[in-house]
């Protein structure tokens, strides 16, 4: 196993954070809401609140609203690098999370798809591993291009922002058919 990083951030999307209909839909990370734990399976993710109550992700198979019909979208991942990278790029407001992504691990490397074609294993301090596949990217679309540049993009100039963000920039989709918990602090290695 080759470790990547610490796990620095987990989170969950209340809701959709694109809104409106097409072409005027808009992306709002509003619905991104922080925990500290999650639960995870091959259905998405749920988030351990503050009262100690589950939240369910809009990307969890039981969400009324789900993102995830195919079993294909259900937990995210991101990493520091990509928004230093993103920053770099838009400015401020690309906050380490503000893409939705569940679980976000520090470390400056920047990873393309076939560097996590062999799935990522989360390591607990007590030791439990819980291993998942990385199924594909989260590609970008025009409404977080939109949010990420502060205004209505134009055709000219949004495909070379998407391509940008493209290949693993803006994150991953992660499945399988392993279960169990996410903490902050847990460690981050390529199966």
């Amino acid at each position: 196993m080759e470790m990547i990083g610490e796990i620095v951030l987990l989170q969950i999307q209340r809701s959709a954070l694109k809104t409106g209909e097409a072409p005027r839909r808009v992306y709002d990370p509003a619905p991104i809401l922080e925990v500290e734990r999650l639960a995870v399976s091959r259905d998405g993710a749920l988030g351990l609140a503050s009262d100690q109550s589950w939240i369910v992700d809009i990307h969890h198979r039981a969400h009324p609203a789900t993102k995830n019909q195919d079993g294909r979208h259900g937990i995210s991942i991101g990493f520091t690098g990509h928004y230093d990278l993103m920053r770099d790029r838009f400015g401020d407001r690309m906050t380490v999370g503000c893409a939705g992504e569940n679980i976000i691990v520090r470390t400056p490397k920047r990873f393309l798809l076939d560097d996590l074609a062999a799935g990522l294993v989360i390591l607990g301090p007590d030791g439990r591993e819980l291993r998942l596949d990385v199924l594909d990217v989260a590609h970008p679309c025009r409404p977080f291009t939109g949010w990420a540049l502060g205004r209505t993009v134009e055709s000219e100039v949004l495909k070379e922002h998407l391509q940008f963000l493209d290949g693993g920039t803006r994150g991953f989709r992660l499945g399988g058919e392993a279960s169990g918990f996410v903490a902050v602090g847990d460690r981050v290695a390529v199966a």
